[in-house]
């Protein structure tokens, strides 16, 4: 019952934050995030009508999507290494996180060797945190025509991980500075780059304001991740 109440609560505060700032609520897509969520979870959103589901790790996503229903579909959101792009490519239908050159290439050769197109998204440090992956703004200009030149690859935005912060608010310059960068993006491609993913649990709705068009939301529609169980002891006992 949760979920599904969970569920209900965001559609609807998407949809307020959609009318404040003038647009459908058709333009932005919820992703919700499973990461450390078992397959029943997955199945229990694919039940109230949700399919598109973001993972941040390639060998959770392999263990775990094979396990969940059919027509869930998925998207790669977290730092992505070059030595799993091959199971990336053949498991997720966008990678959110390409944040260099070489792991473009990298994606292109795999894509390329199982004859298929792969949508991805540039991951930028808009805020400048030395903590976070991602380009910082201006070398996602120095390197977007060698990217959107990879044959396999369809370049369909950007995407950032705000800092955290308890006030929203606070976030807004770094949601706006991705969706200038990515006008500007699009003014040197001389083509529109139809994704900005932007905006998690706590501060969506502002970046929904600012031009979202896919919200990575996991907390707050699932709740608290479970915490690893720890390997019991064994019984040394009488």
């Amino acid at each position: 019952m949760a979920l599904a109440e969970n569920f209900i609560a965001i559609q609807r505060r998407i949809a307020d934050a959609c009318a404040r700032a003038g647009r459908e609520t058709t333009a932005v897509m919820l992703l919700a995030v499973s990461k450390g969520m078992p397959p029943e979870s997955v199945d229990e959103a694919v039940g109230l009508g949700h399919f598109f589901f973001g993972e941040s790790k390639v060998q959770e996503a392999k263990a775990k999507i094979p396990q969940c229903a059919s027509r869930a579909r998925w998207q790669m959101i977290g730092h992505l290494q070059s030595n799993k792009c091959r199971d990336a490519v053949q498991f997720f239908e966008m990678i959110q996180s390409v944040d260099s050159l070489a792991l473009a290439e990298e994606l292109n050769k795999w894509a390329e060797k199982i004859g298929k197109t792969m949508p991805v998204l540039l991951e930028v440090n808009a805020a400048g945190e030395a903590t976070k992956f991602g380009f910082k703004p201006d070398a996602v200009l120095e390197y977007l025509a060698a990217i959107n030149a990879l044959p396999r690859l369809e370049l369909h935005g950007l995407m950032t991980i705000a800092p955290w912060t308890p006030d929203p608010e606070k976030v807004r310059p770094a949601f706006r500075r991705l969706r200038e960068l990515k006008l500007e993006c699009e003014q040197k491609l001389g083509a529109p780059l139809p994704h900005l993913s932007m905006g998690m649990s706590g501060d969506f709705e502002v970046a929904i304001e600012e031009g979202a068009t896919i919200v990575r939301v996991g907390t707050a529609l699932f709740g608290s991740r479970p915490k690893p169980q720890r390997p019991s002891l064994p019984d040394d006992g009488p």
